[in-house]
């Protein structure tokens, strides 16, 4: 291009992105074209006028992050990347969307392209991480002013906002003021069934406004309004929620407008007719250079930013501060860990796991500057506040400990905003029979193997006399199924404070405990080697073993018991703890065979057998719950239930 050649306006900007996004879906012959061409004006004045990040440096701390929340409109978010120069999001990549092994997944997915800050498509998942990613930009700023802010913006649609998850996260947000936090609004009023109208009435711009959001809409399609409604959200000290009025599939001049256009290939001739409205006459996926002049000017502008920050945290003196939290080194917990445990083996406190997990955390929190605590209206049950944690307010940041509120699921996404940001190791409470409510963003955080951290108690009919409704028989084994989720399920203060090691260390996946609500007592009698890591061990060996009892959690203390009857009777049984089926199937086989052993096996856990497979044979045995729990006391349900140290024994004996 010679030097006359004149820098694409946005509106020609706009429209390369909706050139990319019908050829792409074309060429797959699947995908959402719709919401990428309504939508790409407006964030084309987003990211022309007002984003700050570096493709070349697409990690740098204090980059805004940019979320697509209504992931379905992919090739907005591949097409934008493709624009600013992202050096791993070539044409080839754009030509290869949706197939095997490209970077363009059907939906954007966290580290299969750089830039991609989140894995979205369940809708409501992004905009609620975002509010994590935004209230840890926060925490951030507060500990390091001057250096540390940055915006948080989010694409969202009418699909978004009507997940329940969206009023959990609009109301924390709102509650805890995240003014750098904004959403674009998509109000396309369509919804791949038809108009909104068949299934909506809500008024969304005043439920924002009830949460305690600054509210204003625009004119999708006119650049100054879209921009006018940006700079009023940037001047307003609450998060901001911008309705833009939008047509989807903006520029397909038969088709613009409707639900046929959401989700399906535009189709040969309508991209035709679709190139002529726009007045694009450039082949499929070909971009003219002053397009790409005018995008990477973008990226320029963002070098400039991160460079002059660079340059300022260098010359504030705090960089190492900064660097060491973003680094998450949890190497000084190791000798602190290693001193606790010696102390719980010399005092041998008979407390329930959740209340060792307390304990565990006051090493954790007393040795780990950048770890983050919370629960959702449980901290006294939970106990996942240290002494002297102070809580996170509207009005001061500097804490370590958020009340997220009766707000579950959205608890569980802001954890995984408040990782993926980068600064900050999150953990957060509730009871185990709530995992449900969690469950899509537990999902999400394994998909996009993040270490977000859930502590999960009341984890068994072991509870109570809060009956049925609470106890998780069955959650267990269905968190065991999501795949890359750590389970562990300790049974007692050493195994509780092995798994807050097991947690802390983790880089590539969620962690979740399962923690009781009824004291146990501590069964180790060594702590130099992190057992629990193992996944299951054997806690008491047997010579010329006869069964093989196979425990986790609050049921080792009665697998240890049954031992001790069989013994009586002469019969030699192993006790094996299985804190973690997942961490014990990653073993060698030859560990694995030596911990269960060639004899009879018989598993105990107050919960259903789905998923004990991989610890016993068809021909083992199992002391467990075949259906729901009931209302009385703990020492109660166990008998009445049949799980008790006198039937396992006699499910070992039957087996012999």
């Amino acid at each position: 291009m010679n030097a006359q050649t004149p820098v694409a306006d946005e509106k020609t900007m706009a429209n390369a992105v909706r050139a990319l996004a019908m050829d792409a879906v074309q060429a797959a012959n699947s995908g959402h074209p719709g919401m990428p061409m309504g939508m790409a004006d407006v964030a084309t004045v987003l990211f022309n006028r007002y984003i700050t990040l570096d493709p070349a440096a697409p990690g740098w701390p204090n980059r805004d992050r940019f979320v697509l929340s209504a992931g379905h409109g992919s090739m907005l978010l591949y097409a934008i990347h493709h624009l600013l120069g992202y050096d791993d999001m070539g044409m080839e990549q754009i030509r290869a969307f949706r197939q095997l092994g490209s970077r363009t997944a059907g939906h954007p997915e966290y580290g299969h392209a750089k830039g991609i800050e989140v894995t979205t498509g369940p809708l409501g998942q992004g905009i609620s991480t975002a509010v994590g990613m935004a209230l840890a930009e926060r925490l951030a700023s507060a500990r390091f002013p001057g250096l540390m802010g940055h915006d948080t913006w989010v694409i969202a649609g009418d699909g978004c906002l009507m997940e329940g998850i969206s009023h959990e996260a609009i109301d924390l947000a709102g509650h805890l003021g995240l003014g750098r936090l904004t959403v674009l609004w998509d109000d396309n009023r369509i919804t791949i069934d038809g108009d909104t109208d068949l299934a909506t009435s809500t008024d969304q711009m005043a439920r924002f406004a009830a949460a305690g959001w600054h509210v204003v809409a625009c004119d999708g399609h006119d650049a100054e309004d879209i921009a006018a409604a940006i700079d009023a959200a940037k001047a307003d000290p609450r998060p901001s929620m911008i309705a833009c009025r939008t047509l989807i599939g903006f520029g397909a001049p038969n088709k613009q407008g409707g639900h046929d256009v959401h989700g399906a290939p535009l189709g040969a001739a309508e991209i035709e007719a679709a190139r002529a409205h726009l007045g694009w006459s450039s082949p499929p996926f070909e971009i003219p250079e002053n397009v790409y002049v005018a995008w990477h000017r973008i990226s320029a502008r963002g070098a400039a930013a991160r460079r002059d920050w660079e340059a300022r945290l260098a010359a504030d003196g705090k960089m190492a501060d900064l660097l060491a939290l973003t680094a998450r080194d949890t190497a000084p917990l190791t000798p602190a860990m290693a001193a606790f445990k010696a102390r719980l083996l010399a005092d041998r406190p008979k407390v329930a796991t959740r209340k060792a997990s307390e304990m565990a955390l006051e090493v954790v929190n007393g040795t780990l500057p950048f770890v983050i605590g919370g629960s959702a209206d449980l901290t006294g049950s939970n106990l996942t506040k240290s002494k002297g944690q102070k809580s996170v307010t509207p009005a001061d940041f500097t804490g370590s400990y958020l009340h997220y509120g009766v707000r579950e699921h959205g608890m569980a996404a802001a954890m995984n905003g408040i990782v993926l940001h980068g600064m900050f190791r999150p953990y957060g409470g509730t009871f185990l029979a709530f995992a449900d409510y969690c469950r899509p963003a537990i999902r999400l955080a394994a998909l996009m193997g993040v270490p977000t951290i859930f502590v999960m108690t009341h984890d068994s009919i072991g509870l109570g006399e809060d009956g049925p409704t609470h106890q998780p028989v069955e959650i267990v084994a269905s968190l065991r199924a999501i795949p890359n989720l750590t389970v562990l399920r300790p049974c007692d203060a050493v195994e509780t404070a092995e798994a807050w090691e097991i947690a802390m260390a983790a880089t590539d996946g969620p962690v979740l405990m399962a923690l009781s609500r009824q004291n146990l007592p501590v069964l180790r009698s060594s702590a130099g080697e992190n057992l629990s890591a193992r996944g299951a061990y054997l806690l008491r060996d047997a010579t010329d073993r006869q069964v093989t009892l196979i425990a986790t959690g609050s049921e080792v203390e009665i697998a240890v018991t049954a031992a001790d009857l069989l013994a009586r009777d002469g019969i030699a049984a192993a006790v094996v703890s299985a804190p973690s089926f997942e961490r014990f199937a990653r073993q060698d086989e030859a560990y694995r065979a030596a911990v269960l052993g060639e004899a009879p096996r018989v598993g105990c856990e107050a919960a259903i057998r789905q998923g004990w497979d991989g610890l016993l044979r068809h021909t083992d045995g199992f002391v467990g719950m075949t259906g729901f729990g009931a209302s009385a006391p703990a020492p109660a349900l166990y008998t009445h239930f049949g799980i008790t140290a006198e039937a396992v024994a006699a499910k070992a004996k039957s087996l012999i």
